[in-house]
């Protein structure tokens, strides 16, 4: 076993160096809900709750890491309007480097159902605008030997993934390790799309997906079938994290498979960013010297943690620190051998 999962949240506290660095996407979320039903075209439903605040994959991933009190940059873009100044607020003092593109913020409606499920609708807005060139300037060669860049939310930046395998070369060739999390694409899965991804994958350190896209990218419904199929795409050495809800996180590692179970919790109103929340955890675990198992557990607690707090604007930074550092998780179990 490695340090103990919260002395190591907690030792990444007082990091001088950013090891973390986070590229991808940010934008504007307005989250409401409950909503019980579809509402008939030209009416008018009145909601509970709601919250205006900064989001995106690669946002959510930036903010968790403030609540934890840990170190990163964050490397994407702004739209050229009054949102895009609110937004460029909302990441003062992370380690942010905002260009402003010359398009309006991205926009993000989230509706969250009874039933816990969540409905998006997103505008264009600048993400489609964001660049390698852009970003360029702020990719600046790695901190530490074993430092990490998390690339985020590719498919809501189709400029920057035309430019993905550049992206990928440079930031290899600065000393990073690649942790990879696609998101869900807009389009179908189509054979042309999968061949993409898997070309991301094997540049990639660290593959973080959840069950729905590992089904889809290796076309079987079946987990422990679409395991097998991915692992193989692996860049030698790399890790597979599977993340899968309120059931926890699957981990896979030079042939074995490590399964971790969530954190008992209580009905959660809001649960948009859960996977970038884990992201956040299960990264700052992995640079402070954690072992697969830990990390995962720091992954599901991070994520557990975060969601369960409504607003989320009331969460303050290294707020989350002291609460993970009481935190005992029993370590994942290698549950079973894997091909290699």
């Amino acid at each position: 076993m490695t340090a103990p999962l919260g002395a190591a949240i907690v030792g990444l506290m007082g990091m001088g160096a950013h090891r973390l660095t986070i590229i991808g996407d940010i934008g504007v979320d307005l989250v409401l809900g409950p909503l019980s039903g579809w509402p008939r075209v030209g009416t008018e439903t009145i909601l509970e709750q709601s919250e205006l605040r900064a989001g995106g994959s690669a946002g959510n991933a930036a903010l968790a890491v403030n609540y934890l009190g840990g170190a990163s940059r964050l490397l994407s873009g702004v739209g050229n309007d009054d949102l895009g100044s609110w937004l460029t607020e909302q990441f003062r003092g992370m380690g942010a480097s905002l260009e402003v593109c010359n398009a309006p913020t991205t926009l993000t409606v989230g509706l969250v159902h009874t039933c816990g499920e969540r409905t998006f609708f997103t505008t264009r807005g600048h993400l489609e605008k964001l660049s390698y060139e852009l970003l360029r300037p702020g990719l600046t060669p790695a901190a530490h030997p074993n430092s990490i860049a998390l690339l985020s939310g590719v498919f809501l930046t189709p400029t920057l993934r035309g430019q993905y395998p550049r992206l990928l070369r440079e930031i290899n060739a600065l000393g990073y390790q690649v942790a990879l999390d696609t998101n869900w694409p807009p389009q179908s899965w189509s054979s042309a799309l999968r061949a993409e991804v898997a070309t991301w994958i094997s540049q990639s350190q660290h593959v973080l997906l959840n069950e729905l896209e590992i089904a889809s990218l290796v076309d079987s419904q079946d987990l422990a079938v679409a395991i097998d199929r991915l692992t193989p795409m692996l860049k030698p050495g790399a890790t597979l994290v599977v993340k899968i809800g309120s059931r926890g996180a699957i981990g896979v590692q030079g042939g074995q498979r490590f399964d971790c179970a969530a954190p008992a919790s209580t009905a959660i109103f809001d649960t948009i960013g859960a996977g970038d929340s884990f992201n956040a955890g299960y990264l700052l675990a992995r640079l402070n010297g954690c072992d697969l198992a830990d990390s995962l557990a720091a992954g599901c607690n991070t994520a557990s943690t975060i969601i369960a707090r409504f607003p989320r604007r009331s969460i303050g930074r290294g707020e989350l620190a002291g609460q993970l550092a009481l935190l005992h998780p029993q370590a994942a179990q290698a549950t079973q051998e894997t091909e290699t």
